[in-house]
């Protein structure tokens, strides 16, 4: 993977879609240079080789009643540790988690989460965290607001 090298044409339709998002693909053709046809079979490419992982909406989540954001660092037990991605798998799938990053350093992960209010958020981190047996300790930051990186 890290050997792959992106041409231009590739480094070009790749910018584009970080920066703005899905594109109509003559929109995006005209943005990067290149024939629709061209511009079409380089983006199959680019998703068939895992480089574009995938197109989402990003929704903010106060539109969908969840106005109350966090990042939850957790520290895994040491004894648990075989139980990792057990533990990865389990929090990606609950309704309040919006992210989870698997790190290493001091913590193992964070969790971006988005509730409904703080009692939600308690809950989550009291009984949905701290009570898995190979949770260590966690720490709740709220969020005050976020932007998306490499947006233009």
């Amino acid at each position: 993977m890290a050997n792959d090298v992106l041409d231009e044409v590739d480094r070009r339709i790749v910018d584009v879609l970080r920066r703005t998002g899905r594109l109509p693909n003559n929109a995006l053709a005209e943005r990067v240079g290149v024939a629709p046809s061209t511009c079409l079979t380089r983006l199959r490419a680019l998703v068939d080789r895992g480089v574009i992982s995938g197109f989402h909406a990003q929704v903010e989540p106060a539109w969908i009643g969840r106005p109350i954001e966090a990042m939850i660092a957790v520290r895994l037990r040491a004894e648990a540790r075989a139980s990792i991605a057990g533990f990865f798998d389990r929090v990606a799938v609950m309704e309040q988690v919006q992210n989870v990053y698997y790190l290493a350093g001091a913590d193992d992960f964070h969790l971006h989460v988005a509730v409904e209010g703080t009692d939600e958020l308690r809950s989550f981190v009291t009984d949905g965290l701290s009570t898995q047996p190979e949770v260590a300790r966690t720490e709740t930051n709220l969020i005050f607001a976020h932007r998306r990186g490499g947006a233009a």
